[in-house]
């Protein structure tokens, strides 16, 4: 069973930092995992991914300012955020992509940690 837990999240000023760490048990080498944010009346965007062999993909809106790390051994992955502007502000989700087959994907996410960045 897939099980993600997302820390680090909070206030801060604009111009700020943040790390968002995420601890990921039962999942496989395979998965791709990354971040996404959803704000208030807002879908779920993608913020950034990670495949195990260090592949990275970004959003446009956060590409320079955010970095995205994985760690295979301890099965975390950081989201180091600089920058950070008030458009920022959403909850933050730790997120697990399982492809079953090169057309079929399985969603695992965490429980979301608040970011709010002030202006």
């Amino acid at each position: 069973q897939v099980q993600l837990v997302e820390s680090g999240g909070g206030l801060v000023q604009a111009g700020g930092s943040l790390r968002l760490s995420c601890a990921a048990s039962g999942i496989f080498s395979t998965d791709v995992m990354g971040w996404y944010r959803q704000a208030p009346g807002q879908q779920r965007d993608l913020v950034a991914t990670v495949t195990s062999g260090g592949n990275t993909n970004y959003a446009d809106s956060v590409k320079g300012r955010f970095t995205i790390s994985r760690d295979n051994a301890k099965n975390t992955v950081d989201l180091r955020m600089n920058i950070l502007k008030p458009e920022d502000t959403a909850v933050y989700y730790c997120n697990a992509k399982r492809y079953t087959s090169p057309w079929s994907v399985y969603d695992y996410w965490g429980q979301g940690t608040q970011v709010t960045v002030s202006s």
